[in-house]
């Protein structure tokens, strides 16, 4: 395995859609990790919903030492689990119920029974009103209030026959008086950043204050995902988006508390948005579903994973497939498969081209825009990119083009957090001083990467003068020696 470690580079995926994988027991050991990786995982998640602080730590100390054998930045994702809404327990572990029964929900921590159980959050007691829709297991149970208490709900029962401990409560079209941070949250949150993971996810985000708490404890030491999973939050989308640094699409909760029919139109939008805000944006959940018990997918998801790449998203996101499943590295597999094969697609890139997103009058989008043109005119290889933030890459990986982007720059950080971005190789490189200097480095790295042979020509983008962020006013176009 050490011998295969010196000579192999992943770097030139045959994709620029983004595949993120999500660790869990059934991928916790370094040689399960390396092994997704190779398959095409680019990024990996980290669910704080499960598992315990150790067991994180340890998967990204695996995930760095895998970085450095292999020579490619890695980015790690942190994902909170938020202000998870639950029922309590029942006596006998769980409860038949039927269609037009009554049952109370209340503060009584005692076990419950077919007639009543705890609902722990008082906060629902205060908001919710007679007529309201109260969602339990995803939806599989659906109550309507009918009488509301100052420490108790009455419903009745419209739909689902059975119900256990602990299922999860949705609350479709009332925002909740809840913070999207937990005392849990932030410990994991303090964790997580020790850790050097290299974005947070927040969960159950509904407004925009939902994000200033986490922005100001995070600061400058990781990069902000908000996690659009309550309709409330599509309020605010535009809002939600300036304030992060990217954004997913969490179509679990999303689904439970939209109609069906609505949550595609929802994901495109999000889509849409991103990428007009030059952010990364996954789409996430139960895209491969049927692949934690089952060696392929069914067509239905082969289709939605499809749609997710034509609409443009930076990545797509495994969850159980990877973390508890029994086919992890099947699943990246197909995902991957699936990429690369809608990438192929002409009309593929004629969505891409003709959904450009709007170029404000500036010298950054004007000369990013340029170069896209330009690569495509005359058939480049790469894109490569000069960065210290971030910016000059994000406003590449921005117009979708057809070859990868070659991100150099000095920083870690910033290598990590890219390689979530649509298209974008990233190669941690010293700083550059001049002009010969950027030409012949990034050549020189496109041909040792793969991404570019000898004969070939390259479009350069940078911002002079060098290391200064956002400040993208160069363009350059190379031979590749």
């Amino acid at each position: 395995m050490s011998a295969q470690r010196q000579h192999f580079s992943l770097l030139p995926r045959e994709r620029n859609t983004k595949i993120v994988a999500t660790l869990g027991p059934a991928s916790a050991t370094r040689d399960q990790i390396e092994a997704l990786f190779r398959a095409g995982a680019d990024v990996f998640r980290l669910n704080f919903s499960h598992g315990s602080t150790d067991e994180h730590r340890a998967r990204v100390q695996a995930i760095r030492q895998i970085e450095h054998d292999c020579a490619q930045p890695i980015g790690i994702i942190a994902d909170l689990q938020g202000p998870k809404l639950r029922i309590g327990r029942f006596a006998a572990g769980a409860v038949a119920l039927e269609a037009g029964q009554a049952f109370r929900l209340d503060s009584d921590p005692a076990p419950g029974d077919t007639t009543r159980v705890q609902m722990p959050h008082r906060e629902l007691f205060g908001v919710l009103r007679p007529g309201s829709d109260i969602l339990l297991d995803d939806g599989r149970v659906r109550l309507r209030v009918v009488r509301q208490g100052s420490n108790s709900l009455d419903t009745v029962v419209e739909a689902g026959r059975a119900l256990s401990d602990r299922k999860g409560v949705n609350v479709p079209g009332v925002v909740l008086p809840l913070a999207a941070l937990t005392a849990k949250d932030r410990a994991d949150l303090a964790a997580a950043l020790d850790f050097g993971v290299d974005w947070i996810a927040l969960s159950f985000v509904q407004r925009p204050e939902d994000v200033s708490e986490a922005r100001r404890l995070v600061g400058a030491r990781a990069a902000l995902i908000v996690k659009l999973e309550k309709p409330a939050a599509l309020d605010h989308l535009d809002a939600l988006i300036e304030l992060a640094d990217g954004v997913m699409v969490a179509r679990g909760d999303l689904g439970v508390e939209l109609p069906p029919e609505d949550v595609p139109v929802a994901q495109r939008r999000i889509v849409a948005s991103a990428r007009q805000a030059g952010k990364p944006v996954i789409v996430a959940t139960q895209m491969l579903e049927s692949m934690v018990s089952a060696p392929t997918p069914t067509r239905a998801e082969a289709s939605d994973v499809a749609t997710a790449v034509y609409e443009g998203t930076d990545a797509v996101m495994l969850s159980a497939e990877t973390a508890s499943g029994a086919y992890p590295l099947e699943a990246v597999e197909i995902m991957d498969r699936i990429a690369r094969r809608v990438e192929q697609d002409p009309g593929y890139r004629r969505i891409m081209d003709s959904e450009a997103p709007f170029r404000e009058a500036t010298s950054g989008d004007a000369i990013t825009a340029a170069a896209h043109q330009v690569a495509e005119t005359i058939a480049a290889a790469v894109i490569a990119t000069y960065t210290t933030s971030g910016s000059t890459t994000l406003r590449a990986a921005r117009e979708r083009p057809a070859m990868p982007i070659l991100c150099l720059t000095a920083n870690h950080e910033t290598a990590r957090r890219l390689m979530l971005s649509y298209g974008v190789r990233s190669v941690v490189s010293p700083d550059i001083n001049t002009f010969a200097q950027m030409v012949e480095r990034a050549a020189r790295t496109a041909r040792a990467t793969g991404l570019a042979h000898a004969g070939q020509r390259i479009v350069i983008t940078a911002g002079v003068p060098f290391g200064t962020p956002g400040n993208t006013n160069t363009l350059r176009i190379a031979w590749v020696e």
